[in-house]
């Protein structure tokens, strides 16, 4: 139980800590790009592939995915059946909300829960691959599909990952992992120690962005907002502990992940997607503030039930 408070201090006071960077304007009006940017094209992708390449296959698919992967379809299911017959949303819009309601935060903060409470980045590998590989080509499939009136190709669906530098990282870990190349320690170290930036500067992005934001604000997509933040931090990790639990029998460390994967709240790369296809803009953004305060709180409780 310590230990794990002891993590989520430490993610907590260091978000903190971006926060106030962002609310003084220290590092500027782009600060926040930056450090975000910096995160996933550089620090995140040399953690995993560091990660991964000294993983086994055996340690990155387990039970624990296929645990947050039907809550996630489950989920996702759930919000586009009440936007199709209760909101009448078409789909571009419909599925932003879905995405808001499932689609979590597995890079600016799985990977740092991975690594301090979880105490091991390689459960979130399989939870970003499975984003990656499936989910956002899929939903991106759509919005292009909304947004130009045409049927996306399928070359271009299957060139998103390619693009992906996270992806990338990942992919190379597990060539490594695969194939059993050893690599020599003079060409491991500078991967492992741009990695280890991957954590603060995600949690300082993750701080910062959360300033100005006001998403209580009351408007026509509030009852959605809401909808989509329950899903997200208590439905779908509810799920994950049911799943996981009682279908597949999980127990201790591997259903802790299942259910803290699950409940991590919404990831920024939705008002991304939003944003690019102007789809639900106002909902995904209030959505990732929102799911991100309440899994402070749900976060620690499920870590302290389950740890």
């Amino acid at each position: 139980m310590r230990g794990v408070l002891t993590g989520f201090t430490v993610i907590w006071t260091v978000t903190l800590a971006g926060y106030l960077i962002g609310r003084i304007g220290l590092l500027g009006p782009d600060g926040t790009t930056v450090l975000a940017r910096l995160a996933f094209f550089v620090a995140a992708p040399a953690l995993l592939f560091t990660t991964l390449a000294r993983s086994s296959l055996a340690e990155v698919f387990t039970p624990a995915l296929a645990a947050f992967v039907l809550s996630t379809v489950l989920v996702a299911a759930v919000y586009l059946a009440l936007a199709r017959w209760v909101w009448h949303r078409p789909a571009g819009e419909a599925t932003v909300g879905a995405l808001s309601a499932s689609y979590v935060n597995a890079a600016n903060l799985g990977l740092p829960v991975a690594a301090y409470v979880l105490g091991d980045p390689s459960f979130v590998a399989p939870v970003l691959l499975f984003q990656v590989l499936l989910a956002s080509p899929l939903a991106l499939g759509v919005l292009d599909a909304t947004a130009t009136g045409q049927r996306p190709s399928v070359r271009r669906l299957a060139l998103l990952p390619a693009r992906n530098p996270i992806m990338l990282g990942c992919a190379a870990g597990l060539a490594v992992t695969v194939t059993g190349l050893p690599l020599p320690e003079p060409v491991m170290r500078p991967f492992e120690l741009v990695g280890s930036a991957a954590v603060p500067l995600a949690l300082l992005a993750l701080g910062m962005s959360l300033r100005g934001s006001r998403p209580l604000d009351r408007g026509p997509e509030a009852g959605e907002r809401y909808t989509a933040v329950g899903l997200k931090v208590l439905v779908q990790p509810a799920l994950a502990y049911l799943i996981g639990r009682f279908t597949l029998g999980l127990t201790g460390p591997a259903l802790l992940a299942a259910v803290v994967t699950s409940a991590l709240p919404t990831a920024q790369n939705v008002f991304v997607y939003a944003t690019r296809y102007q789809r639900a803009e106002s909902l995904a953004r209030d959505t990732v503030v929102l799911s991100t305060l309440a899994a402070a709180v749900t976060l620690v409780a499920i870590a302290a039930w389950l740890g």
